[in-house]
């Protein structure tokens, strides 16, 4: 059974930083893509970032610049750093993982306001 558990949501103010985590049980994590996606308020789920096995990374032309995705596959565990937050950047994230099928994260709400 693959199951995912995210972390680090919260409240921030314009211009700060949050880390999300996200750890994978029951899967080979490091065989495997993984991905963070958004869905603000009335609006659509969104691909984030993704990184691959190899490493290499893709993001959204809207954080690009301003947020990470990393992996530590001895953890089984991927992260979003997020940086310069803005207030559109507010919304629930979600991590997920597409290995047999696809599985999803609970989501992290991440609000940025003054």
């Amino acid at each position: 059974q693959v199951h995912l558990v995210e972390s680090g949501g919260g409240l921030v103010q314009p211009g700060g930083s949050l880390r999300l985590s996200c750890a994978v049980s029951g899967s080979s994590f490091s065989l495997y893509a993984m991905y963070w996606y958004r869905q603000a308020p009335g609006k659509q789920r969104e691909l984030v970032a993704s990184i691959w096995p190899s490493g290499n990374t893709n993001y959204a032309d809207s954080v690009k610049g301003r947020f990470t995705i990393s992996r530590d596959n001895p953890k089984n565990t991927a992260y979003l750093q997020m940086n310069s937050l803005k207030p559109e950047d507010t919304a629930v994230y979600y991590c997920k993982h597409r290995s047999s099928g696809e599985y999803w994260g609970q989501g992290t709400q991440v609000t940025v306001s003054s």
